[in-house]
């Protein structure tokens, strides 16, 4: 299968798993897209659930797509989120996210969701985190370069993400992101705890210790790992 093939196998795959009357989070990215494509068929055909998309892009293309949409101000509990990653940990399904640009409100609904699942193509499987993508660390836009320094101190080599147009990356919430490449990471949990202990940091792109199953699809088909089970 194309990557997309696979993107679109697993977001199928995590659809299924949502029942009438969920309040469901709406993830951002490639994947995420496919999942929110394949709800709204099922919405189409009578399935009555209520969204709370993590950004912006996502909102647009649910409420074009026929998707109700809701907020937590209404519904502090999300029942089931469905969301992409740019890596996850094959061992722990940690992860790192944000490469989309809307990790802060990504992370917001996931934690307040009772199940997070994570669709993806294998590519996006590793045996440790940061072999080949950076954490993203969204910052506040005031004094941003010393917090840069402060990340570069950590040993992380900040870039500032920039647009199409070459200027400065803002995400929903206004913030820039840094994203910053540490190499293969030796114990997620303390650079985030360390990450998050930096003044300027908003949030980081390290979710730990949050997804409850991954739906990996690869060309031999889908892989179900879950957290806490043997490859999961």
């Amino acid at each position: 299968m194309s990557r997309d093939a696979q993107k679109r196998a697993a977001a199928e795959a995590a659809v299924a798993l949502v029942q009438d009357g969920m309040v469901v989070g709406l993830g951002t990215g490639s994947t995420a897209a496919f999942a929110i494509d394949a709800l709204a068929r099922r919405v189409s055909h009578g399935l009555r659930i209520l969204g709370i998309p993590t950004s912006a892009r996502s909102a647009a293309q649910a409420r074009d797509s026929g998707i109700p949409l809701t907020s937590l101000t209404e519904h502090r509990r999300v029942a089931l989120t469905i969301d992409g990653a740019d890596e996850i940990a094959a061992g722990s399904l940690d992860l790192i996210k944000g490469l989309g640009g809307a990790l802060l409100r990504e992370k917001i609904v996931a934690s307040a969701s009772d199940r997070l699942v994570i669709v993806a193509d294998a590519a996006k499987l590793v045996a440790r985190l940061g072999a080949s993508a950076p954490v993203p660390v969204e910052v506040v836009r005031f004094g941003w370069e010393t917090t840069a320094d402060r990340l570069a101190a950590l040993g992380g080599h900040p870039v500032l993400r920039r647009d199409a147009d070459g200027h400065p990356f803002r995400t929903d919430g206004g913030n820039f992101i840094l994203d910053c490449g540490f190499g293969s990471i030796p114990d997620a949990a303390a650079l985030e705890q360390c990450l998050s202990g930096v003044v300027g940091v908003v949030e980081t792109g390290l979710f730990i210790g949050m997804a409850d199953l991954a739906l990996v699809a690869d060309d031999a088909g889908l892989r179900r790992l879950v957290r806490g089970e043997p490859g999961g």
